[in-house]
């Protein structure tokens, strides 16, 4: 399937973690402001800009289905989430390759921190297929990512475990836009128990 999407900046949402120091409690499901985590990320991304939408599952992915509200949304099943955000990576960039996106940008489901001002604003550097751009928080490379289609063979060869495209930005560092946002949000992981503390 093709859509008409050239020149768009899709959102991907990588939302496939089973949660295993959180007792095996998939992240996408969390709750947050009595919704599941991965309805807050989609929404983060839709304000920020980002469409067509496609959000990777893997944990528990048929209990996500059932239990978000993911309209307008294409969901993408990978069966190889218990071997990192790689695969999850993997799994999006191929699913992206049938529409005429021209970049996606990259959320990862566990850091509600990261709002749609910070989207906006990584989505802001985009410029042609060739972009990469990354928020920076007081100078440090973090999430959300953005990244020209003329990149994603190479960071889906290259992904691999729980790095997913770490090794291809860290090569590629000359080329990549860093925008700051730690005056718009905030980039902790929901990871472990103590983390909960950050949902409401």
């Amino acid at each position: 399937m093709t859509t008409n999407d050239s020149g768009a900046v899709a959102g991907l949402l990588l939302a496939a973690g089973g949660g295993r120091r959180l007792g095996g409690r998939p992240k996408a499901l969390l709750p947050h402001h009595g919704r599941p985590l991965v309805e807050h990320a989609a929404q983060t991304l839709r304000t920020g800009g980002c469409g067509p939408l496609y959000v990777v599952l893997g944990a528990a992915a048929d209990d996500v289905r059932e239990r978000s509200v993911l309209d307008g949304c294409v969901l993408v099943d990978n069966p190889g989430w218990p071997d990192g955000m790689g695969s999850s990576l993997r799994a999006g960039l191929t699913a992206l390759g049938a529409t005429d996106a021209a970049a996606a940008l990259v959320l990862l489901v566990d850091q509600p921190g990261i709002g749609a001002a910070a989207v906006a604003r990584v989505r802001g550097a985009f410029r042609s297929p060739a972009s990469l751009a990354a928020a920076a928080y007081d100078g440090e490379r973090g999430h959300p990512v953005l990244f020209g289609r003329d990149h994603w063979a190479a960071i889906a060869a290259s992904a691999s475990g729980d790095r997913g495209a770490r090794a291809y930005l860290k090569e590629h560092a000359a080329a990549v836009e860093l925008v700051e946002c730690a005056d718009v949000a905030e980039a902790y992981d929901i990871d472990t128990e103590a983390d909960l503390r950050h949902l409401r």
